[in-house]
């Protein structure tokens, strides 16, 4: 099944996701250097990675919207696809939790508590990145129809990629 939103040939959502995974993965690692005695501004930028990681979900998931809403309904496709959803929505909620009690807080630091929370939405994080695998490479949810080794540029028409065929 093709992905519905491309820029240049390429799905939008794979080239979103990268970022607030990242950022999330990051935020929380600083917060725990942080935590153990680490230098005391790796709680502001943890702060700031979650808040921009946060912004790249929130992008990732609307792009990500497209290609759920053409997914047949009744499929294993369709079943994993929501799951994926629903855990990067958990995701998403955890992580703004964590950003909304640290917002007007005196201190970016985030503690023990917060990271546990931040720990557990990484946790859910890894599933759903797991099930986002499972969508593309064993569902072939987002993947080109002509797809193969020997596929020919994206940015070439598809009419064009078609190859000529001899008459004899």
């Amino acid at each position: 099944m093709e992905s519905r939103l491309k820029v240049l040939g390429h799905p939008v959502h794979p080239m979103l996701v990268m970022f607030p995974v990242a950022l999330l993965v990051t935020g929380t690692l600083f917060d725990i250097v942080d935590t153990v005695g680490g230098p005391d501004f790796l709680a502001e930028v943890a702060y700031w990675n979650i808040t921009v990681g946060l912004v790249g979900g929130l992008l990732a998931a609307g792009a990500g919207a497209f290609d759920l809403l053409a997914i047949p309904a009744g499929t294993r496709a369709k079943r994993v696809a929501l799951t994926h959803a629903a855990a990067n929505v958990a995701v998403i909620l955890l992580f703004a939790a964590v950003w909304a009690v640290r917002l007007n807080a005196d201190s970016r630091a985030a503690g023990g508590a917060l990271i546990a929370i931040e720990v557990v939405g990484l946790a859910i994080l890894g599933v759903s990145a797991w099930l986002g695998g499972e969508l593309v490479d064993r569902l072939g949810v987002g993947v080109d129809s002509d797809a193969g080794l020997d596929a020919p540029s994206s940015l070439r028409s598809a009419a064009a990629s078609r190859p000529v065929r001899e008459v004899r």
